[in-house]
């Protein structure tokens, strides 16, 4: 036997089956039953419990708008962002990726920075959701986001009154552990 066998057999030893009894012995099973388990109440302090709660972020209203990379709509390389990323030439609506205005933004005095991560409500059931900060928009923008989108998706839902301007949309900087959670 190999040295490597050996000490496999002595750290990892087979497992050997029990035996049946045998017929002439008899074997008597117990049965337990699971321990029941009530409820009971518990008397909180004022303000004890407090500490032990998340804090409560801030969240900013703003004017959404979505927009896609093109010349049009951005300066003249509109496949690399602000923060230097570059947006994938298949990009699609999960990318999730965001735009704000300079007066959101840490540089200009703003409480976001680029790779943050925003929770977006108000805009729609598949837009709304969190997104990562990764573009500027135009200085003449105040208090906005502009939401990424891929033109193949939203293409004839532009011209409809209720889509691609919402006001009254709410960010929420998203908190690493919640973060994590969203999976």
């Amino acid at each position: 036997m190999s040295i490597a066998l050996f000490l496999l057999n002595l750290i990892f030893a087979p497992q050997t089956a029990l035996l049946p009894p045998s017929p002439n012995h008899s074997v008597t099973y117990t049965i337990v039953a699971p321990p029941v388990i009530t409820p009971r109440a518990v008397t909180l302090q004022p303000g004890s419990y407090s500490a032990n709660l998340p804090k409560q972020l801030p969240h900013y209203t703003v004017t959404a708008t979505v927009y896609t990379p093109d010349v049009r709509q951005t300066d003249s390389e509109p496949f690399i962002t602000a923060d230097n990323s570059r947006i994938p030439r298949n990009h699609s609506s999960k990318t999730r990726w965001v735009a704000v205005s300079r007066d959101l933004l840490k540089h200009w005095g703003g409480p976001l920075k680029y790779g943050d991560q925003v929770r977006v409500s108000g805009l729609s059931d598949e837009l709304d959701g969190v997104y990562v900060i990764h573009d500027t928009m135009n200085r003449r923008h105040r208090h906005c986001i502009d939401v990424l989108v891929n033109e193949r998706e939203i293409r004839g839902r532009m011209t409809r009154d209720d889509f691609g301007l919402w006001k009254g949309v709410r960010i929420t900087k998203v908190s690493a552990s919640e973060a994590w959670n969203e999976g």
